[in-house]
């Protein structure tokens, strides 16, 4: 119960800052009333102070302005250091609300610049050399009364100080904590989007080079089954092979979307440079004749690079297969030097369509995979006709 009263209050605060800092000088008040009414009981001479009314609007013009301290503290100080140097000039008597100037320097120290607060507590220590200053006192006695009223005054001005000191602070660690927070949004975003856009090469890699492979042998096995039941048999094999296989690779993918909940299925490795033989084996399978020639000794490749040749051959044997039309043969040549890995897949086929060759997903995801090590692809018709993708990417790439 006493939580929701202490918000509703700390709201209204910070809405009527006025109000609140008024109600915060409100006991000053009743004390100046009892000065005010009983200054000659209390020793202090009215002929001094003008009366009743002279300290009643003395003390009304100190008071008055402190409700916007916080607001103007600059013009506050000044209304107030003025009126109290009028006072001095007038009676040359303390009054219970002088401490208004000490807590316009407060206000000033604590919400105004170093060079603002430094001039302000130079006025109130003039302020105090000119109440104690007595002709005919000793100096030590002057010097003695000016270091006891200095006491106050110096307090009251560290204090803002601290206060301004530890809010700029909590202000600092709001503002990092809110830019951490946005980074950290879009950093999410952006790993987010890099990671569909990964997921997306994969599933186009692996449904594009199984599927085509899938419908290869099923046509051929249409075509064959009533003239060679035997070639139609071993090209329904094919098929189950490939399907499961894609589904293998397809149901890996898929357990990257979910949440991380342990599904107590393996997860096969990705793809690396030790797998290029089989996946050239199953071009031949599915009606490719490939040749494959490796030259050059691999380097320290990481997973990543090694991935990003593997599919890059992967995607140009898919489109040698979909496109290069029957009696198509391939050629895969890898070569390793020291300043790269240079990948070419050529086909003697007859092409690929316009939207192909213009920039399908296909090539798309060659291009983004080997730009993300600094490399190049270049894909287009060969110079003996066919079709050829080559591949750069250099040793030490980003």
């Amino acid at each position: 119960m006493v939580d929701p009263v202490l918000g509703r209050l700390r709201a209204w605060a910070a809405r009527h800052i006025v109000a609140r800092d008024a109600l915060a000088v409100a006991p000053l008040v009743p004390l100046c009333l009892v000065h005010a009414l009983f200054a000659a009981d209390l020793g202090v001479s009215p002929d001094r102070t003008g009366g009743p009314w002279g300290m009643l609007a003395l003390t009304a013009a100190l008071l008055a302005p402190l409700p916007w301290r916080r607001r103007s503290p600059l013009a506050v100080f000044a209304v107030t250091a003025s009126v109290s140097f009028l006072q001095w000039l007038w009676t040359a008597t303390l009054l219970p609300a002088d401490l208004a100037v000490l807590i316009a320097l407060y206000a000033v120290a604590a919400g105004c610049a170093t060079r603002w607060a430094l001039a302000a507590g130079a006025v109130a220590e003039l302020g105090i050399a000119l109440v104690v200053l007595r002709p005919g006192e000793s100096a030590f006695v002057l010097a003695k009364e000016w270091a006891a009223f200095s006491v106050f005054v110096v307090a009251v001005w560290i204090a803002g100080r601290y206060v301004r000191t530890h809010r700029r602070y909590a202000e600092s660690l709001r503002a990092r904590a809110e830019q951490a927070e946005r980074e950290r949004d879009q950093r999410a975003v952006i790993a987010a989007a890099a990671e569909r856009t990964r997921i997306a090469r994969e599933l186009h890699d692996v449904v594009a080079h199984n599927m085509s492979a899938i419908v290869i042998h099923a046509d051929g096995a249409r075509l064959a089954f009533d003239s060679d039941p035997e070639e139609a048999r071993r090209s329904l094999q094919t098929i189950s092979t490939t399907g499961r296989r894609g589904l293998t690779e397809m149901r890996r993918l898929v357990g990257v979307l979910r949440d991380g909940a342990p599904t107590g299925e393996p997860h096969s490795p990705q793809p690396d440079l030790a797998r290029l033989e089989e996946l050239v084996e199953q071009a031949r399978a599915s009606g490719l004749p490939t040749a494959f020639t490796l030259s050059g000794t691999p380097s320290d490749l990481s997973e990543g690079e090694q991935l990003v040749i593997y599919r890059i051959v992967q995607e140009a044997l898919t489109n040698a297969l979909k496109h290069g039309g029957p009696g198509t043969r391939a050629t895969v040549v890898i070569a390793f030097g020291a300043d790269g890995v240079t990948v070419d897949v050529a086909d003697d086929g007859r092409g690929r369509p316009a939207l192909e060759t213009e920039g399908g997903h296909g090539l798309v995801g060659m291009r983004e995979r080997a730009a993300l090590y600094g490399g190049t692809v270049e894909a287009g018709p060969g110079e003996d006709g066919g079709y050829r993708v080559l591949a750069r990417i250099p040793a030490g790439g980003p």
